[in-house]
């Protein structure tokens, strides 16, 4: 993709900004600086197709195919890129009535997503229709304070993963936002819920200290921010009581950000919030520069499709 054709579908640009308390150096002529690009979705909720053109709030937006045109010509500008989805991938358009699941697994494994966390809508068929169409994913599903070893899904959604892009460790983790009281009991069945800010806590110690990765992401569904509950665990809340987590991409409440906000862990490091609205209308994109020794960068902005 053109940069002047990138700019142009995006709604906003951001400043650099420092991460893990490190400032990245000007680079000269023969310093090596490494990229990385991580997109993102969030409650796609079924959206296969675009909006009408008579739509009132999103005419000619979204899609699946205008998505994985845009998603195609970013990966053609930088192989090393991640697609994460935040979750509630289900439950939204009569594509799910009828399919269950499986068309939008299936379409989003011809995108090459890399991994998803499980939101609440995705039990929306009950656990067992959840395990139904995951031989349609071809990627991952990352949780790590759900604790589905009672149930049908054990050992089939993991707590993280790591990925390597050009020598640049990824380490991704999920997390779920309390089912009880959003989904009926008989839908997650045995599911039990962990504490999430502790499972953070452990999973991104692990990720740095363990499998020594360069880059730490937090998938959740968790919500951004309640303003009515300003102590309720969200993804502000959820940067500022852990460490070493670099990036959160979020879900749940359907905030629009036009650009990542800039958070401080407990350590007043910065970290990075991000979530993009809902219904594939928009692509987040952040761009992670590595110096070579390693110390971060990013810039982010939210891409309309």
């Amino acid at each position: 993709m053109k940069r002047r054709e990138f700019l142009q579908q995006s709604t906003a640009a951001t400043a650099l900004v420092t991460l893990g308390g490190l400032s990245l150096p000007s680079f000269t002529t023969g310093s090596r600086e490494t990229k990385i690009t991580i997109l993102h979705t969030n409650d796609v909720h079924s959206h296969i197709d675009a909006f009408g053109p008579n739509d009132g709030r999103n005419p000619n937006q979204g899609g699946v195919a205008r998505r994985a045109t845009l998603i195609q010509n970013i990966r053609n500008e930088n192989p090393n890129t991640l697609l994460l989805d935040a979750g509630d991938i289900f439950q939204g358009t009569p594509y799910f009535n009828y399919y269950g699941g499986e068309l939008e697994f299936k379409l989003m494994s011809k995108l090459k997503y890399d991994a998803a966390t499980v939101g609440n809508h995705d039990f929306d068929n009950g656990i067992d229709g959840l395990l139904a169409q995951l031989p349609h994913a071809k990627f991952d599903f990352l949780s790590a304070n759900y604790d589905f070893s009672n149930t049908v899904l054990d050992t089939f959604v993991k707590p993280y993963k790591v990925f390597k892009k050009d020598g640049i460790k990824i380490g991704v983790f999920g997390l779920g936002i309390k089912l009880d009281g959003l989904v009926d009991k008989k839908m997650y069945k045995e599911t039990k819920y962990l504490d999430p800010v502790e499972i953070a806590t452990d999973m991104s110690r692990i990720l740095k200290d363990e499998e020594k990765c360069d880059l730490v992401i937090c998938l959740s569904h968790l919500g951004y921010h309640y303003r009515n509950a300003p102590n309720k665990i969200s993804d502000l809340n959820l940067a500022k009581a852990t460490k070493n987590i670099d990036l959160i991409i979020g879900g749940h409440t359907h905030t629009f950000l036009p650009k990542p906000t800039v958070a401080q862990n407990m350590e007043g490091k910065n970290v990075l919030v991000n979530q993009v609205g809902c219904f594939g209308i928009n692509l987040g994109k952040i761009d992670f520069y590595f110096d070579s020794d390693k110390n971060k960068s990013a810039k982010g902005t939210s891409i309309i499709v």
